[in-house]
């Protein structure tokens, strides 16, 4: 599960990347654990405190994915 953001100013992509997982939290009551960015924004998967930063072909540059890696999760009961 996850969300798109777009970014409008890539030198704020730091604040970007907290302020979206932020209101993934909020409205879903649950951490973000992972972001994947177009590779003109990121070009080496690192982490960024609690988050996963992933480079994705997938995601469209001047855009940022925001959600869950359930694979990293375990399983509620």
């Amino acid at each position: 599960m996850g969300e798109l953001f777009f970014i409008d100013d890539a030198n704020q992509l730091e604040g970007k990347i907290l302020w979206a997982a932020e209101r993934y939290r909020r409205k879903y009551g649950r951490a973000a654990n992972l972001v994947m960015l177009h590779p003109s924004l990121l070009q080496n998967e690192r982490q960024f405190g609690a988050l996963r930063l992933q480079p994705r072909k997938t995601v469209l540059p001047s855009y940022l994915w925001v959600g869950e890696d359930v694979a990293t999760k375990p399983l509620a009961r």
